[in-house]
């Protein structure tokens, strides 16, 4: 199931783009690139503008490689510039690899939740557009169905906190493509570059 993520060596028809991607993580010096050992699992999330999202993933306990990318759309090998059309349907996200035996799956959905505000829509704080939407994109009915709770336990702890109603989408999505290079690891590659990534403060209990 790992594999079936779409690597810059195995893209669907259409168009194929050189990435000239290194493939190395620059922090963690781990492949970005499938295959991936067997004993780990992905979580795939879009929070908004991405390089601030990888880098905090990155910094977790258990991750074996993390990557930036566009999911959730209809048009095939976009770049950075046709997803920020806002024409594809992608939005930006983060693909986590990580070992399930030192970090759950639930544990990552609790970062997911604090670390933005998923009840924005189509935006992320100033970061305005489909590309930014909150998102959960997940590989197995499992992953779906404990999206799914996390997401209920947090819609009651933000209707306590006088927030809205969630509008994260979550469902089933197995197509990933990598960004360009020069966004993989962006903000430690670039330590004073742009990070919009703002929770809502409501903590989140359900791990």
């Amino acid at each position: 199931m790992l594999n079936e993520y779409v690597t810059p060596e195995g893209f669907p028809a259409g168009e194929k783009k050189d990435l000239s991607l290194s493939g190395v993580h620059q922090v963690l010096g781990t492949t970005m690139l499938a295959p991936y050992p067997e004993n780990l699992e992905i979580l795939v999330v879009g929070m908004g503008c991405f390089w601030g999202i990888e880098r905090k993933f990155w910094s977790q306990n258990g991750i074996f490689t993390t990557a930036v990318g566009y999911a959730g759309g209809m048009t095939e090998n976009p770049s950075y510039e046709d997803v920020c059309s806002g024409a594809t349907g992608h939005s930006e996200v983060v693909l986590v690899v990580f070992s399930p035996k030192q970090c759950s799956y639930e544990s990552l959905l609790g970062i997911f939740w604090e670390e933005h505000d998923p009840t924005q829509g189509m935006r992320q704080g100033n970061d305005q557009g489909s590309q930014y939407r909150s998102a959960i994109y997940c590989n197995s009915d499992k992953q779906l169905e404990l999206a799914m709770k996390s997401a209920s336990s947090y819609q009651d702890a933000l209707h306590l906190g006088g927030l809205s109603e969630i509008t994260t989408e979550i469902r089933i999505e197995k197509t990933f493509y990598f960004a360009e290079e020069y966004h993989q690891q962006y903000l430690h590659k670039n330590p004073n570059g742009y990070c919009a990534m703002r929770g809502t403060g409501i903590p989140y209990s359900n791990v």
